[in-house]
């Protein structure tokens, strides 16, 4: 039994698990089935579930597709998958309780998310 559990603990740690997990928690963050997101992003429905089930490891296209449908940063998903390494994204903080809060509507949390990333751009570009 402890063999099993040990499995379970590591697959619970693969790259490709940790990442499809975050990305169907934004997509129920953000009310979409996971149809509504395959149409969004003009990726199969069943390849997107078994990239939320951690069984294939996507494209950057693709990844930038699904963010880009779920109004997440790429570097986000990117950081997620393993392809850059983290770095100090003190917005990402700000980003998802924008996208977390249920007061706003999904109009409302684009609209204020537009507006944040273009400040901290042009605060980027000014240094």
């Amino acid at each position: 039994m402890l063999s099993t559990e040990k499995r379970a603990t590591a697959s619970d740690n693969d790259p490709r698990r940790v990442l499809g997990s975050f990305i169907r928690a934004q997509r129920q963050i953000a009310n979409l089935s996971l149809r509504q997101l395959s149409a969004m992003t003009e990726i199969s429905n069943p390849y997107l579930s078994q990239i939320e089930r951690g069984l294939h490891e996507p494209s950057i296209r693709v990844l930038k597709s699904i963010a880009d449908a779920l109004n997440v940063s790429s570097e986000i998903l990117f950081e997620q998958a393993g392809l850059i390494n983290p770095s100090d994204r003190s917005d990402e903080a700000t980003e998802s309780a924008i996208r977390a809060d249920q007061r706003l509507t999904e109009a409302q949390r684009r609209a204020l998310l537009g507006v944040y990333r273009s400040y901290v751009e042009s605060n980027r570009e000014g240094t």
